[in-house]
């Protein structure tokens, strides 16, 4: 069979797609469904008022507005967080929004990958699991995936690139090549959390960075957005990291 062979012969590749910015675009429905979750719980508004969240883990997020207001981390607080968010988050997402979309190129790049069988398609996000997967669901892509890393294994994002790959090893019981393991986003933390683990960084320019804030990074790869599918597809044919 291809897929043996693929895996026998080490050309198995892995891809690791961000959520938010690079699959799609959820109008603000995370943090407004956040801000909505930490109102009613510490009764404050705004509570994110003036954090970066692009590019970061929901539970660093969480713990910098706590900080912020003068209040504890408890872990039976982070679970209600967490509980009454993702309700929020199943409202918010199905709202129409000026701007919700899929990114560009996404949905026939995903198609075309799927096809594919030494591709493995996975999640490296900061979305805690569950909130990842209500955000994807609701555009038909949930179905792409076959393993990932979220926020709930790590608040730091540079620790999940070693955690998704301990989870295909188990998956797959094959080895993999570093230059075979592509981690894809659209901020330069997704650039950054490649780096240590030397794994190659695909950056695309569909969030709220350009391509020259991308750029600054020295990503492996950098696209202004997917649209190109062929193009795309040739960046994993490439075996050598330069």
């Amino acid at each position: 069979m291809k897929w043996q062979e693929d895996m026998d012969d080490g050309s198995l590749k892995l891809l690791l797609f961000d959520i938010d910015g690079t699959l799609i675009r959820s109008a603000g429905a995370g943090r407004r469904s956040m801000e909505r979750t930490f109102e009613q719980l510490y009764g404050i508004e705004d509570g994110f008022q003036g954090i970066e969240m692009m590019g970061r883990t929901d539970p660093a997020i969480l713990m910098e507005a706590l900080e912020n207001h003068g209040l504890k981390c408890q872990d039976g607080k982070m679970e209600a967080f967490k509980k009454l968010y993702f309700q929020f988050l199943e409202g918010e997402i199905e709202l129409p929004r000026e701007g919700k979309r899929v990114c560009a190129g996404i949905p026939a790049l995903l198609s075309e990958l799927k096809k594919k069988p030494d591709l493995v398609l996975g999640l490296l996000t900061g979305n805690w699991r569950m909130s990842g997967f209500i955000k994807i669901r609701h555009f038909g892509l949930d179905v792409y995936f076959t393993l990932g890393a979220f926020g709930d294994d790590s608040a730091n994002r540079d620790e999940l690139v070693p955690i998704v790959l301990e989870r295909f090893k188990k998956q797959y019981d094959v080895p993999i090549e570093k230059e075979n393991i592509f981690v894809i986003g659209d901020t330069p933390l997704d650039i950054l959390c490649a780096k240590p683990h030397g794994v190659r960084s695909i950056a695309v320019a569909t969030g709220f960075h350009t391509p020259e804030d991308l750029a600054v990074e020295e990503p492996d790869f950098l696209f202004d957005n997917f649209e190109d599918t062929e193009k795309v597809l040739e960046t994993f044919e490439v075996r050598e990291i330069t």
